[in-house]
């Protein structure tokens, strides 16, 4: 694991801009800082995967260095380096777009970062995958084009582009677990960056959907809590979900691997009800 230090931690902003920045840690703490709460997906997560959490990230906004740096309306690929080589390359629209919350990130969850999430600086972006994002022990930032720069992952036959997909998951009950039969609460999670998630279905043994109740909404880009409860014969069951973004897209039942940009499927659980 890289091991910075925040005292000599410098970040070049340069490639197609007005303007090359130099960043030191100082600089990123004299400046206004906000606080964002924002889920974090892997593109390698399977369909009810774990490879999904939360968090509170501060930091500064990244669009707001990059139009003090002026990007070229030329370049549409942020080239981030870690200090271990590693390679990302960001969207420039994404970034750019009113309201995208893209951090320079410095704390999480009222902390300087914890060292294996990138003590002392990574990129935080809403809305996609974090081989397209979330470069740690940010080193360097280069404004490119896709045509002209190949980012570690893509070099690897994963997508330029990934932005993550309207998802939801069973987390209770568990896989193969036995339950008690009768009324009995089912829950999960479910997300929708950019977008915030309009609801969530469940059905049991392929009978109707039912439509579950939701928790109150942090923010677009976190994940939503939602629950139903259902009253369950005795024997085998199987359990489905699907969610339903705010634009009306509900997730696709047809099963995809997440190469090469995420996942997609109904999560189906069995489980046992009895005493």
């Amino acid at each position: 694991m890289p091991r910075l230090r925040a005292e000599t931690w410098r970040m070049r902003i340069h490639g197609m801009v007005d303007r090359e920045i130099v960043l030191t840690y100082d600089d990123l703490l004299a400046r206004p800082l906000v606080e964002k709460t924002i889920s974090l997906v892997c593109v390698s997560n399977e369909v009810g995967g774990p490879y999904i959490s939360t968090a509170n990230f501060i930091g500064v906004l990244l669009s707001d260095i990059l139009e003090e740096a002026g990007v070229d309306p030329q370049s549409d690929q942020i080239a981030t380096t870690s200090s271990d080589g590693w390679t990302c390359g960001t969207p420039v629209d994404v970034v750019m777009a009113p309201g995208s919350d893209a951090l320079i990130a410095i704390g999480m969850n009222g902390e300087p970062l914890p060292a294996q999430h990138g003590f002392p600086v990574r990129m935080v972006v809403p809305g996609l995958y974090g081989f397209v994002s979330a470069t740690k022990w940010l080193v360097d930032m280069e404004l490119t084009t896709f045509a002209d720069f190949t980012p570690y992952w893509v070099r690897r036959n994963w997508a330029e582009r990934a932005p993550v997909k309207t998802m939801s998951r069973i987390d209770r009950p568990k896989s193969f677990s036995r339950v008690p039969a009768g009324p009995f609460i089912a829950a999960g999670i479910s997300w929708a960056q950019r977008v915030g998630i309009d609801k969530v279905e469940v059905r049991v043994d392929g009978g109707p959907w039912l439509e579950a109740d939701l928790s109150t909404e942090v923010n677009i880009d976190t994940w939503r809590m939602w629950k139903i409860e259902l009253n369950l014969e005795p024997g085998s069951h199987r359990i489905q979900c699907r969610a339903t973004d705010r634009n009306g897209e509900t997730q696709t039942e047809e099963r995809v691997a997440p190469i090469p940009d995420g996942a997609t499927g109904w999560h189906s659980i069995a489980f046992t009800a009895g005493s």
